[in-house]
């Protein structure tokens, strides 16, 4: 038996764009899907911490350095630009494999430069509610 895990995620990436006449996915700057372990083309889910609303979809590759994360053909119509969102990745694993398992986690701030990159990740552990990550003092 497998069991489907979380894998990783980027925490509080804003949407710099919305085209809703693409035929679909989410482009993402590929530095950013490269630290939190997503694959162009990955399937992953969209939750959009604005408006509530929850998708799947697929990722592109967008230029390095960009901070690029725009909503692609009907996801478009469910997010605006400047809404916060996350974006998860999963994975099936053996039970074995994932009482093992540590997900990435990389918070970015409000430009989606990455802030921080999380491999243990605890509830309320770090986050606020406004902004994401909150600085420890």
């Amino acid at each position: 038996m497998k069991l489907t895990m979380f894998k990783s995620k980027l925490h509080q990436m804003r949407v710099t764009e919305a085209n809703l006449m693409y035929e679909g996915s989410i482009t993402i700057d590929e530095d950013l899907l490269e630290m939190a372990n997503i694959l162009p083309y990955e399937k992953v889910q969209v939750v959009n911490i604005t408006n509530g609303s929850r998708l799947e979809t697929y990722t592109i590759p967008g230029e390095r350095g960009s901070r690029i994360c725009c909503m692609n053909g009907a996801a478009a119509r469910l997010t605006q630009v400047d809404d916060r969102v996350i974006v998860m990745a999963y994975a099936e694993m053996e039970p074995e494999e994932a009482r093992e398992h540590q997900p990435t986690v990389v918070v970015v701030d409000e430009e989606n430069n990455p802030k921080d990159i999380l491999d243990n990740v605890t509830h309320g552990q770090k986050y606020g509610l406004e902004n994401g990550l909150v600085e420890e003092n």
